[in-house]
């Protein structure tokens, strides 16, 4: 493998521009459960109406008869939203999270259903067994929980799926909100879009003072429903300079590796909301915007369907673009690929 091959490929251990390593082992090992169980959480949404922690064996009468939902970006979303919690209750942050792959619901509404606030709007779907059922045979079913962000989703201002918007709603957001960080990600597919390409300049908009701040994350997983995406294909360098040109200072996270990964991110993440505390106490001591802060943003790079089977028969799953929508599509009529899910 080339030397930019190397640079272009989401597998492995973490490639990180901030190389602290800021958890504990019991911190980390938390972690990965934390995010595990989120991942479990959005295989119950996509797969079962029955059964949802399988204290029995998998049966095709657990699995609902019409599958549909994303699976591709739920892992980078989830791994994300779990680092940006960290630092909301170490810094005491007002933060929410933007969801532009919104059609990757399942990591915004099962991270929701572990923090019990899914429970609280809506407590027939709360944190017990047949809550738990609930939740999962709801999803993406007639009369229950849309396949995207939808407005039920609780604390939604953004649906998601409807590609382009997103960092454009979480600017509208923060304008007049001087303590509001809008934790935002941006999906490589929906990158491409005419709305989303443009929307990065939105930086020079924002007012130190009086506003809030924006920390996008451009999740680069590599392809959209089935095509590769251009950002992920670029040189690393040509990358960078992409988003310094747009006024960014862009910080990589890029790998497979959990432990190494959940590392860099948290070091990231952090830089990332110190960087944009210390702008707001700049310019709010001085008074005066004589310059444009530089803001913070993260590319993360890490494999489409992420965590899941890297292969289903003779196909490549984990990291290509056959795991963006449900990753084992013939459960139902084949017994070793309901096996496999089970094992998952």
């Amino acid at each position: 493998m080339s030397s930019e091959d190397k640079q272009l490929s989401p597998f492995g251990p973490a490639r990180a521009t901030v190389t602290d390593q800021p958890l504990s082992k019991e911190e980390l090992d938390k972690f990965i459960k934390y995010w595990h169980a989120s991942l479990y959480l959005c295989l119950g949404s996509l797969y079962l109406k029955q059964n949802p922690l399988l204290q029995e064996p998998l049966k095709l009468e657990h699995i609902k008869p019409r599958l549909l939902g994303h699976w591709g970006s739920d892992a980078g979303q989830s791994f994300t939203y779990i680092h940006m919690n960290r630092l909301i209750k170490k810094y005491d942050l007002d933060a929410f999270f933007v969801s532009g792959p919104g059609h990757g619901a399942p990591a915004v509404l099962t991270n929701s259903w572990l923090e019990g606030v899914y429970e609280e709007v809506y407590p027939e779907k709360g944190q017990s067994l047949q809550g738990m059922q609930h939740f999962f045979k709801s999803f993406s079913f007639p009369g229950g929980i849309g396949s995207h962000a939808t407005p039920e989703t609780p604390g939604s201002i953004h649906e998601g799926g409807e590609l382009g918007y997103s960092i454009l709603h979480a600017f509208g957001a923060v304008f007049d909100h001087p303590n509001l960080i809008a934790l935002t990600m941006v999906g490589d597919g929906e990158a491409e879009t005419g709305p989303l390409a443009t929307s990065w300049h939105s930086n020079k908009f924002l007012n130190p003072i009086n506003d809030g701040a924006v920390l996008p994350v451009l999740h680069l997983n590599g392809y959209k429903i089935n095509n590769p995406t251009v950002l992920s294909r670029i040189p690393h360098d040509e990358l960078e300079a992409l988003f310094v040109g747009y006024g960014w200072k862009p910080y990589f996270v890029e790998g497979s590796e959990p432990e190494s990964m959940h590392q860099a991110m948290a070091a990231t993440m952090e830089k990332c909301v110190q960087e944009i505390q210390a702008i707001w106490k700049q310019y709010r001591t001085s008074g005066k915007v004589d310059k444009r802060p530089v803001w913070p943003m993260i590319v993360l790079r890490s494999p489409k369907g992420w965590t899941g089977p890297q292969k289903t028969g003779d196909h490549f799953l984990e990291g290509f673009w056959r795991s963006h929508q449900i990753p084992l599509t013939q459960v139902l009529k084949d017994e070793k690929q309901l096996k496999e899910l089970e094992s998952k």
